[in-house]
């Protein structure tokens, strides 16, 4: 990139051609993250400071945190919740490492649905968190050409459904004694010197980092100071958390051989145990019960010298299959894990789960006489219906289209989350229910001399659920079981929207059913460069599929006869032959 690019000045905000902002940005992310594969560290070190320096890295941090975050209006301790565009424009000159000091935190208490509890966020300023985002989006590409393949949570690319489809590969072969683990306050205890150490980055930036760990926090007027942890609220404390706890994984699985011989002479070929984490949440697999006690010593002994340990009330050995026996309880088979249900259930031969076979070594596959199940956890299930229950008390005199509006959002949200696992039970169950619940709130708010069933007529009519389905003339409600199973992918150890890989990131990503095969192969046809500007496609970018021959000139729908643009580039050829809009 020339210095011209990274100097550039745009006079209105308004006017700021996004696409190549982000091109530009992500150019830079993309050699980092290279550089750092190659093992030449140094280099990726120049170029995260050639990032911080980019006036298009500025122009992105800003309008990630003043217009995309949902945060966006909250206000640290200087009161200010939103920037106008000049004030943008503004804040672009004035970001720069030289002479930086951060802010204190504001206090601020949220409840903590994971653990019924409530946690305190610090808010940062407006500028503070501007800052975070652009160091992140140096550190992050640094960091994830070495994080750990079985790490999921708060990485790009990546989500909770990955963590549990790497479960469920572990184990449904074969059973396994299972470490549930949570590490007690993770963001609250991690030691500073610690992770100043383990940063690796130029000194200018473990400089601002170390203000925003030590900065102190605004509570109700008292300042109270920062010893230790990451301050929650911030844009980067998810991947300070995330490098405090990297290696975890690794030098536990170092600590036994890759294979070991059986007591019966045979070969143990997968000995290691298997650990799958999430932010501070983490199981360990294995089928061997003295392997799980090793590693849980292990793991607390490695904790201690980031400031961390074990939460004992959110740390149990259970097994997969069978009930055990620990520390004089019987434990029932399975265990909750980010909200869902994992657990392996004895089956007839004919429903039983089947070890792979090799035709072309003889080997033939095996019933294993279980089958592995992974359903909505019953805890988020009770917690589910408290939500919409409460909605529905709340509107006991408001319209019905107003409880709809409400209710909705809810359970789309609910069925979007365990729409990738075995659901279809729960969805029915859960429509029933909320029928009750309706039903109820119907008959409250009906006058005594008019019969239940003329009440219920009033709310209910035919539609798409049939006979009783709630609805308006505008709004009807949706109903759990209209969400569709669908299987999630798990996304490859290795793998990083950073890594530059548009064939793979462009099918994962894709929204709309058939479209990303054909974007992808598009892609790649075109060797992920854009016919129109001859420039990369980037992650961050809008595609359109657009006519190479438009149809009003006897153009078709074929193969042959399509091209993937940006969608600038499609805007300035034509505004009206196009078949989809897509984003990578």
């Amino acid at each position: 990139m020339s210095n011209a690019s990274i100097t550039k000045t745009t006079p209105e905000w308004n006017t700021i051609n996004w696409a190549k902002v982000q091109r530009k940005v992500f150019k830079l992310q993309k050699r980092i993250f290279q550089a750092v594969k190659s093992g030449n560290k140094v280099k990726a070190k120049k170029l995260q400071k050639l990032l911080l320096k980019s006036h298009y890295a500025k122009l992105l941090a800003i309008r990630k945190v003043t217009q995309d975050n949902q945060g966006k209006k909250t206000a640290g301790v200087d009161g200010k919740k939103a920037l106008h565009p000049n004030q943008r424009i503004k804040l672009v000159k004035e970001l720069t490492l030289k002479g930086y000091k951060a802010k204190a935190l504001r206090r601020v208490w949220i409840p903590n649905h994971r653990r019924d509890e409530k946690r305190g966020l610090g808010i940062p300023t407006m500028k503070d968190r501007v800052m975070q985002a652009l160091v992140k989006s140096a550190l992050e590409p640094y960091w994830e050409a070495q994080f750990e393949g079985t790490s999921y949570g708060f990485r790009p690319g990546r989500s909770a459904h990955d963590a549990i489809t790497r479960i469920y590969t572990a184990i449904n072969k074969k059973a396994r004694y299972v470490l549930d683990a949570d590490i007690a306050k993770c963001f609250d205890k991690i030691n500073h010197d610690y992770l100043l150490s383990k940063v690796d980055c130029p000194h200018n930036i473990k400089r601002i980092i170390k203000q925003w760990l030590e900065c102190g926090v605004m509570d109700k007027g008292i300042l109270e100071e920062t010893d230790s942890g990451t301050p929650q609220g911030g844009v980067i404390s998810p991947l300070l958390a995330n490098i405090a706890l990297h290696g975890m994984i690794k030098d536990t699985e170092n600590h036994f051989p890759r294979t070991k011989r059986k007591e019966d002479g045979s070969l143990h070929r997968e000995y290691k145990p298997k650990i799958i984490r999430y932010a501070d949440d983490f199981v360990v697999l294995h089928e061997d019960y003295d392997v799980i006690l090793q590693c849980k010593t292990l793991i607390a002994q490695w904790l201690e010298k980031v400031g961390l340990e074990l939460k004992p009330e959110k740390t149990s050995i259970r097994h997969t299959l069978k009930s055990i026996e620990h520390d004089g309880k019987t434990i029932d088979p399975g265990f909750d894990f980010l909200g869902f249900n994992i657990r392996s259930y004895p089956v007839g031969k004919h429903h039983s789960g089947k070890t792979g076979g090799n035709s072309k070594w003889g080997i033939e596959s095996k019933a294993i006489g279980f089958k592995t199940l992974i359903k909505p956890s019953k805890k988020k299930i009770l917690a589910h219906h408290e939500a919409i229950k409460e909605v529905v008390k709340a509107n006991k005199k408001a319209p019905q289209e107003v409880l709809i509006a409400r209710l909705n959002p809810i359970i789309r949200g609910w069925c979007n989350y365990y729409r990738t696992v075995t659901s279809r039970e729960t969805f029915s169950s859960e429509d029933s229910i909320l029928w009750n619940t309706l039903r109820a709130w119907t008959v409250n708010r009906k006058k005594k001399e008019t019969p239940l069933y003329d009440a219920l007529k009033k709310y209910f009519s035919y539609g798409k659920q049939g006979k009783w389905t709630f609805q308006t003339r505008e709004y009807v409600l949706y109903h759990h079981t209209e969400t569709e199973i669908k299987r999630h992918t798990l996304v490859k150890p290795e793998s990083s929207p950073y890594d530059g890989n548009w064939t793979y990131w462009s099918k994962r990503r894709g929204t709309y059913t058939g479209t990303p095969a054909r974007v992808a192969k598009l892609l790649k046809k075109q060797k992920g460069i854009c016919p129109q500007c001859k420039q990369h496609f980037t992650p961050e970018d809008l595609i359109e599929v657009d006519h190479i021959i438009p149809k009003s000139k006897g153009g078709k729908d074929t193969y042959n006869n399509l091209q993937a643009l940006h969608r600038h580039c499609h805007d300035a050829k034509s505004k009206n032959d196009y078949l989809y809009d897509w984003h990578l």
